[in-house]
């Protein structure tokens, strides 16, 4: 079942143009998530593309080769490297969008393109769809890469988003909740499969983006340095429960 208010759910989708930017990740528990919140309200906006209680759904689908390479990556913490996803929010599937999340010396950026429905089922089924010559320039690099690096489906991560940003800086701040994965590729865009929770009850993950330079009284409500920064990302916390 689609949710409602598509257009604002496509205007979730990032755009394509590439930049670099910090990302730290935190696991928090409960109460810590109840203050951060509390004090990040006034200091931040909500992102308006929130349903009626602050957060959105998000949905993806990670790819990695026979080798696991994209996870050993992340495991050793190698850099550069990068790694493939499909992602659509509200459950809304008109707005499927590609991506590539790259790491390089610690500063990372997202490229995407737009898919059809019957783009992402060929993913799905574990091939790449023919690039024709009317495909944008981006949209040409990303199926060329997925093919070339032999990337193929291997598990469905979901979860609650509640977003908050301030324009000066660049500064998003989310905390993910309720972090579930499933390796039923195949059901991804149905959004009916088997979930497993990957997170002890109540605990979520923290996430912080900004461009050059944080703004000294956002970094002051945070106080990320009295956080548990953890180095692995949702993808991998997902295929480790199933390995």
């Amino acid at each position: 079942m689609r949710a409602t208010g598509t257009k604002r759910n496509c205007d979730i989708v990032s755009d394509s143009r590439q930049r670099f930017r910090h990302e730290y990740k935190y696991t928090i528990d409960a109460k810590q998530e109840m203050l951060l919140q509390m004090k990040v309200l006034g200091a931040m906006r909500r992102d308006p593309h929130v349903r009626a209680d602050g957060s959105y759904l998000v949905r993806s689908v990670y790819f990695d080769d026979i080798h696991d390479s994209c996870l050993s990556e992340n495991f050793s913490g190698c850099d550069p490297r990068s790694k493939f996803r499909i992602r659509y929010y509200n459950s809304d599937t008109s707005c499927l969008s590609l991506e590539k999340k790259s790491k390089v010396r610690s500063m990372c950026s997202k490229e995407s393109c737009r898919l059809t429905v019957e783009e992402c089922e060929v993913f799905l089924r574990g091939h790449v769809p023919n690039v024709t010559e009317d495909m944008p320039v981006e949209k040409k690099k990303l199926f060329t890469e997925v093919r070339l690096r032999g990337l193929v489906p291997k598990v469905i991560v979901t979860y609650e988003r509640v977003p908050f940003y301030y324009s000066g800086g660049g500064v998003r701040v989310t905390f993910d909740r309720k972090i579930t994965s499933s390796r039923e590729v195949n059901l991804f865009l149905s959004g009916d499969y088997t979930e497993r929770p990957v997170l002890p009850c109540g605990e979520s993950i923290l996430e912080v983006k900004w461009d050059e330079v944080m703004p000294r009284h956002i970094k002051n409500v945070l106080r990320l340095e009295d956080l548990n920064r953890t180095a692995l990302s949702k993808y991998a916390m997902c295929r480790v429960y199933h390995l």
